[in-house]
């Protein structure tokens, strides 16, 4: 991992373009023509491209396609949260994948091609804060309709924490995925309040930005609905911990909403926004 720091301005910056630049030239990459995402929208990865006869699957057992993923995901946990709806989508074939889901990883290769020096950028604030996005994509899985959850949570205006995964349960509205999604921000949430604690930073009650007004709405107020009445009694967490203020969940538009790249394949523009939006660079 390379560390630069700026003391005049205040910044630090972290990045990993020489472990990206070795992985490139690992899978025969580094000269590949760059793109500006990480999955493009025309990639609809299901089960039913995975291989089915054995001359497939003798095919794709010459494909190096886990340790791909692998360097792929140390890149992503390191410093590169804009690969976590990538990764986490090409992670869910590494039993049986095949050629179309080879064929987005080497897409993902391309993007990093052309963002070598993509990074974290932290600045220095007056008021340093634990700050969150949260999003869900509902039923986005194309095999069993399972939503996508996906979360940030920045320090210093850079991201300190990410995540992107499916789902549990399969959700029944647009409401109980974000509720879900809500819930499993504010347990991070509580998580890295008690750690900036011990680091001796007075956090209060931790913002958490979702642009669902129904999914707020439910988490605020302890209403029966029908619509609403077979949601887990897990997920209700959320109302213990904004009732006793250590979570202050706010209403964000949709467009100002950084995790809204971490659930779903977004457009170029969208996607450049919320690297904005957390401070990630991209030189």
């Amino acid at each position: 991992m390379e560390i630069r720091r700026d003391r005049s301005a205040g910044k630090l910056w972290l990045s990993q373009k020489d472990y990206v630049m070795k992985v490139l030239e690992r899978f025969s990459m580094d000269s590949a023509k760059p793109v500006c995402t990480p999955l493009a929208s025309h990639f609809r990865l299901s089960t039913a491209q995975c291989p089915k006869s054995d001359e497939e699957i003798q095919d794709m057992s010459k494909v190096p396609y886990a340790s791909a993923v692998g360097c792929l995901m140390y890149a992503m946990v390191c410093t590169r949260p804009d690969l976590a709806h990538a990764v986490s989508t090409v992670s869910k074939y590494m039993a049986n994948p095949g050629r179309e889901h080879w064929k987005a990883v080497k897409w993902m290769f391309r993007y990093l091609r052309g963002t070598l020096g993509c990074g974290i950028m932290f600045a220095k604030q007056d008021h340093v804060s634990v700050v969150g996005f949260v999003d869900a994509d509902y039923a986005g899985g194309m095999d069993d309709r399972r939503s996508t959850t996906g979360y940030v949570f920045t320090l210093a205006g850079g991201p300190i924490c990410w995540r992107s995964m499916v789902q549990p349960l399969v959700a029944l509205s647009t409401t109980e995925s974000e509720y879900m999604a809500v819930t499993e921000a504010a347990k991070e949430a509580l998580w890295l309040k008690g750690l900036v604690k011990e680091l001796g930073i007075d956090q209060g009650g931790v913002q958490l930005y979702c642009d669902s007004q129904s999914a707020i709405y439910l988490a605020k107020h302890q209403i029966y609905h029908a619509r609403t009445k077979h949601i887990d009694v897990r997920f209700h967490k959320v109302r213990e911990l904004i009732a006793s203020g250590d979570l202050i969940l706010e209403k964000v538009h949709t467009s100002e909403n950084a995790a809204d790249m971490l659930t779903k394949i977004v457009t170029v523009d969208k996607f450049e926004h919320c690297l904005d939006l957390v401070n990630v660079s991209r030189c």
